[in-house]
């Protein structure tokens, strides 16, 4: 009975430590739709490492991911833009500091239906596309088709990045279609021959369902973006509050890893160069 009783004692403090060695804790994430396959593959997989932390991810957008860790709902916002003075400067007011967190590189890849002989554009015919300049696919040298307009809603980050880089401030023309998701803009483009769209390079590497075109004879590939050779290239960020402490700092060290690195590339993004 002795020894019993002896046993489960030990079994029992064996337990105990083995539970306080175990990180647990919760951490909420909300914002960009381009970063957000990055961060459910790296929760997923920090989770499986760590059964004890919960990792919640939604989307929304990259302004909605800002205003989030300005409204203290969420410990990351996902962005696929940096941080606007205007937002940096509001957050502070109240006591917030938006710390940027590159995880990735990536590049917005312009995108029409596989149909579409057309190949390569420049950076003057997309402005004039999306200011509804040029209407019909055979202004360019295309097939006699009416060029359907597809962009992302002002929300977006990556709207945020190809409204300054690609059409140079330029005012999107009325009547064009603003989707909320890059997946939103793949499937309309798959599903309509005369459209053209933009999304990151992650959704459209390795699909034959769309075609990515060439912006003044320069491909959107990883070398390109790295050197921003590459027009449409950008940072993707996740923000917090300061720097990140605890289980949220672990969860970023996770992300910025080797291990986390590899993740990003899987899921057709472009790892940091170190």
């Amino acid at each position: 009975m002795k020894k019993t009783i002896l046993l489960l004692i030990v079994l029992s403090l064996l337990t105990m430590l083995v539970g306080c060695g175990e990180k647990k804790g919760k951490i909420t994430m909300s914002g960009s739709t381009t970063v957000l396959p990055i961060a459910q593959a790296c929760a997923e997989a920090f989770m499986d490492k760590n059964p004890g932390v919960n990792i919640s991810v939604r989307g929304g957008g990259s302004s909605i991911g800002i205003k989030d860790i300005m409204a203290g709902t969420v410990q990351i916002g996902n962005a696929s833009r940096a941080a606007k003075q205007k937002e940096i400067d509001a957050a502070k007011k109240d006591g917030i500091e938006l710390n940027q967190i590159i995880v990735a590189n990536d590049g917005i890849a312009m995108i029409v239906h596989p149909s579409n002989p057309i190949k390569n554009l420049t950076q003057q015919q997309i402005i004039d596309i999306y200011t509804g300049k040029i209407t019909n696919w055979n202004q360019l040298g295309g097939n006699d088709q009416n060029i359907v307009v597809i962009s992302r809603d002002t929300a977006s980050g990556t709207y945020e990045i190809f409204h300054k880089k690609a059409i140079k401030k330029n005012k999107v023309m009325p009547g064009s279609q603003m989707l909320a998701s890059n997946n939103a803009v793949v499937t309309s483009v798959k599903d309509t021959p005369g459209a053209i769209g933009y999304a990151g390079l992650g959704y459209v590497e390795g699909k034959s369902t769309i075609k990515a075109v060439t912006v003044d004879g320069t491909e959107c590939t990883i070398s390109n973006v790295v050197s921003e050779k590459y027009l449409i290239s950008r940072k993707l960020n996740m923000y917090t509050n300061g720097k990140p402490e605890g289980i949220t700092k672990e969860f970023i060290d996770f992300i910025l890893s080797d291990e986390g690195q590899e993740i990003v590339e899987k899921n057709g993004f472009i790892k940091l160069q170190k």
